[in-house]
């Protein structure tokens, strides 16, 4: 019988020190050549030991092998010059410089697929792929070739689908698409955004996520918040879209958030990965905690659709906090699992 509210991660998990400086998002890699490769996987090896100690039911990587959720697919790609790098704003938040599009963008080569049959090969309990969404990956670029927010978008969405093909073939169970870019850009999102992530996820037979946060706990991020007011409705703009769209599983923030529970009515139907593990802070929930936002939840989601999860990535948190946050999540999970009779 399938575990009822299995639990997972929205995606990065910390990386030991010995591989890339810790606590810190674009972290260069400590090693080189064949020694950061085998170190890559015995990371990788890692996340998923610590994810099975923790009681976590679908398992992923924890990104061990990249640097950043969206420019290490982006540097597998032609057409992206990464030595010519423009400012540009990044979901109208902060300055980075980033990578400039200088012609036709193609992938001559599967990015993550090596890794994904590794991971298979590790155990067998299903496991979670992340992807960049298209919306997000062109929001981390200067384009001076299209021209065309939405042309590229399309453009990179054929790019990720032959990339999702290739990892379903390789046994992911889930492949999941990051677009924090949903939060943001609300008119594109449903002028062309939903159906750039469609294209994204054609002729998939695996189940689908797509996951909308607010980000990680870097200060970029909580200075923004600070600004959202008393609610946080943005996912009003784009859950009817969603909830009309192919894809199987939307996850969205909750645990420490000001969104209001009962927006998870307008994508009814769908299955909802919620965050119930808050990673801008440093504390460590209790069981209870993480049981009281599920309990919250299950009022506009079926018990059956309902898959716990952390609000985003822990990859800029210590690693014996992101341990600690895990466990917890399993924990709670188990609670409401005993009160549902399953």
């Amino acid at each position: 019988m399938k575990k009822r509210l299995p639990t997972s991660t929205a995606g990065s998990l910390p990386k030991p020190a010995w591989l890339a400086e810790p606590e810190k998002l674009w972290s260069p890699w400590k090693l080189q050549g064949a020694e950061l490769e085998d170190a890559k996987r015995d990371a990788l090896r890692l996340s998923l030991q610590e994810q099975q100690h923790a009681g976590i039911d679908i398992v992923s990587d924890g990104e061990q092998t990249r640097q950043h959720f969206v420019t290490t697919f982006i540097e597998h790609l032609d057409g992206v010059d990464f030595a010519k790098r423009e400012t540009v704003r990044i979901r109208n938040r902060y300055d980075a410089s980033v990578p400039t599009v200088v012609g036709a963008v193609s992938r001559p080569k599967p990015v993550f697929v090596d890794d994904a049959r590794f991971l298979r090969s590790q155990t067998d309990q299903p496991i979670k792929w992340a992807l960049p969404g298209p919306m997000t990956m062109i929001d981390t670029l200067y384009d001076s070739h299209y021209k065309s927010r939405e042309k590229l978008a399309w453009e990179f969405a054929t790019l990720l689908n032959q990339e999702a093909r290739e990892l379903e073939a390789a046994g992911v169970d889930i492949i999941q698409f990051d677009e924090p870019a949903f939060n943001v850009f609300f008119d594109e999102v449903n002028d062309w955004g939903v159906a750039t992530l469609e294209r994204a996820i054609e002729g998939l037979k695996c189940e689908t996520a797509v996951h909308i946060c607010y980000g990680y706990g870097i200060k970029a991020n909580t200075d923004w918040k600070k600004t959202l007011g008393s609610e946080w409705r943005q996912y009003e703009e784009t859950f009817p879209r969603l909830q009309a769209s192919s894809i199987d599983i939307v996850s969205l923030e909750c645990h420490n958030a000001r969104v209001p529970m009962d927006l998870i009515e307008l994508i009814r139907g769908k299955k909802v990965m919620v965050g119930a593990i808050d990673v801008a802070n440093h504390g460590v929930e209790s069981a209870e905690e993480v049981a009281a936002t599920l309990r919250r939840a299950l009022q506009f989601v079926e018990a059956d659709k309902l898959y716990p999860c952390t609000n985003c990535g822990m990859a800029p948190l210590p690693r014996d906090v992101a341990r600690g946050k895990l466990a917890a999540l399993s924990a709670g999970a188990e609670i409401v699992r005993r009160e549902l009779g399953a």
